[in-house]
């Protein structure tokens, strides 16, 4: 199949500052990309950094309240079990040079406390340090001897404790060497957690031993990092998703408003060349016909020689208004309304329309007409569409050919109209560029017909394919939209009435 080509057309003239402007247009998906990927990454990390910590402290003191409350119990067991009076309290009996300042204590019943409530500690599970300090700072025992005897001067933190009065006072850290309350018993595998736990009177108003448990929770710290790991893999798969989700998106939007934008300058080329084609039309139809009417006078009463000259006259002339009318016709603003047209009556009319063209070009047409739903288009200009295509399938076959029309229904819904001629056929440069408008491949054609086609078929929900093979010919499918008894037939209805 060849496309009627037309002469060149003058391009549209651009201002200074439309060529001197170089800049490259927006590319919104690029833009998006990376803009969405650095702020979901930094959103994803914060919250992960947030969570990872959330659970490590919630964690962590938990443990350490359970630590505290149950060596606070534990010393008020072993006050009732050795039967001492219930005013005293056993941070009251930790310090063993302050056994005479409570003359209502047995010394028996005190000492025997007191070692009953340190060997409880002594054994509480993943301890790495144990040591109680008297209240002017002093380790009065510890699960390391070397510190029993030693007296802490100038630490915040035992200070901060001793005066907040709080159930427990926990932090986690690695082993400080400057430190010399920290002489733990072996290397903790992992960070370990420091609990100051407060040992107070009879009426808790006062702190009188501090109770410091350095612990390394095994278990917990597993945990802690299954909890990491769960939290790091579901915050990257959620950020992960909502970033492709959104590029997702937002790629969509871009390609619609890339068709869109194309759409709108295709538009605005029509506007532009029919306001001049109907002016330039409008003044060739007067010049044109004037010259045909002379021709055929003058042929009258012309010699044998000159019949030949005039008939190439008139001839040339009905080209010249072939041409005027299809860029009147395809610069025309296309009507919305839409019918319900039998696909097949319009083939065969348009068939019997070119009967006598197609025997002229020793053309074979290979049609069987089959009973297909009617599709949405208008009559009018399904049957521009049609006559746009024989005749190029036509003039591509010069020497004779096979022309044949295939119609099925692919799926619910869709009628498919297949074109084959055995032409010419194209190159895939100009197989690329055959839907442009004033595009073609043959000298004295105008190049709007296929462009007109692929118009008039997306304007009615359709679509136009083509394929084809040079020396092999040229296949065009027409994709129809199956009209909808109800919706079309009364929008044809209401534009008829």
């Amino acid at each position: 199949m060849q496309i009627l080509e037309s002469p060149q057309v003058p391009a549209p003239v651009t201002s200074a500052t439309e060529g001197k402007d170089w800049r490259s247009p927006f590319n919104l998906v690029r833009w998006f990309s990376l803009a969405s990927f650095f702020i979901i990454a930094g959103v994803a990390l914060g919250l992960g950094y947030i969570s990872t910590r959330f659970v490590v402290e919630e964690s962590i003191e938990r443990d350490s309240m359970l630590t505290a409350q149950f060596v606070q119990a534990i010393g008020a067991a072993e006050i009732r079990h050795a039967s001492i009076s219930p005013n005293r309290t056993m941070g009251e009996m930790l310090d063993p040079r302050a056994d005479a300042a409570y003359p209502d204590v047995d010394p028996g019943a005190r000492a025997a406390a007191r070692i009953e409530f340190l060997d409880h500690v002594e054994h509480l599970p993943d301890i790495l340090l144990a040591t109680v300090y008297a209240l002017d700072r002093t380790v009065v025992w510890s699960t390391n001897p070397e510190l029993i005897g030693v007296r802490i001067d100038n630490d915040e933190e035992l200070d901060e404790s001793f005066e907040m009065k709080a159930a427990v006072s926990t932090s986690y850290h690695e082993i400080d060497e400057e430190r010399p309350e920290q002489r733990l018993l072996h290397e903790p595998q992992y960070l370990f957690v420091e609990n100051y736990i407060p040992m107070f009177n009879a009426d808790k108003s006062k702190v009188v031993a501090m109770v410091e448990i350095y612990k390394e929770p095994v278990d917990l710290v597993e945990r802690i990092q299954r909890g990491f790991r769960a939290i790091w893999l579901t915050t990257l798969l959620g950020g992960a998703v909502i970033y492709l989700g959104l590029f997702w998106i937002v790629r969509r939007a871009a390609l619609l408003l890339h068709s869109q934008q194309k759409q709108l300058v295709a538009n605005e080329t029509f506007v532009a060349l029919g306001e001049m084609s109907s002016a330039v039309a409008h003044s060739l139809r007067n010049p044109l016909a004037n010259i045909r009417s002379s021709a055929e006078l003058a042929q009258e009463i012309a010699s044998q020689t000159a019949q030949k000259n005039i008939g190439d006259i008139i001839s040339q002339v009905d080209r010249m208004s072939r041409w005027v009318r299809e860029l009147l016709v395809s610069l025309r603003p296309v009507n919305d309304d839409h019918e319900t047209v039998d696909l097949v009556l319009a083939i065969d009319d348009t068939l019997s329309a070119y009967a006598p063209q197609i025997q002229r070009s020793n053309v074979e047409v290979r049609f069987t007409p089959m009973t297909v739903p009617p599709v949405v288009s208008q009559q009018v200009l399904l049957t521009q569409i049609l006559n746009s295509l024989f005749a190029n399938a036509l003039e591509a076959m010069p020497k004779g050919g096979v022309l044949s029309i295939d119609v099925e229904t692919p799926a619910p819904g869709e009628v498919r109209m297949m074109l084959n001629d055995t032409g010419k056929g194209m190159t895939k440069q100009q197989q690329q560029m055959v839907f442009k408008p004033f595009f073609t491949t043959k000298q004295g054609g105008l190049g709007v017909g296929l462009a007109l086609v692929k118009r008039i078929m997306e304007r009615f929900e359709g679509s136009v394919e083509l394929t084809s093979q040079e020396q092999e010919g040229t296949r065009v499918c027409l994709n129809f939209k199956v009209a909808t008894g109800g919706e079309y037939g009364a929008q044809h209805t209401a534009g008829r009435g």
